[in-house]
């Protein structure tokens, strides 16, 4: 295998551990998110504002977790 080789394998080691690292942040998040939402309907609480914003966030880190998938299918 060539330096060059080498190089280029190292390089795509580097990008799926970052699009890896991002996938579990992503989830994480998503984890904290749901938490927080079952925390405020347990509560019932009415606090409409909060929960589409919880439900947002959640709904944008699955997209991007989506997104971060199909680049590793590549």
């Amino acid at each position: 295998m060539s330096n060059t080789e080498k190089d280029e394998l190292i390089e795509a080691q580097k990008q799926v551990i970052g699009i890896l690292f991002e996938v579990i942040k992503r989830q994480q998040t998503n984890s904290d998110l749901d938490e927080e939402y079952f925390q405020i309907i347990s509560k019932g609480e009415k606090n409409e504002i909060r929960i589409k914003e919880i439900q947002n966030e959640r709904t944008e880190n699955a997209k991007i977790v989506g997104r971060l998938l199909e680049q590793l299918e590549i």
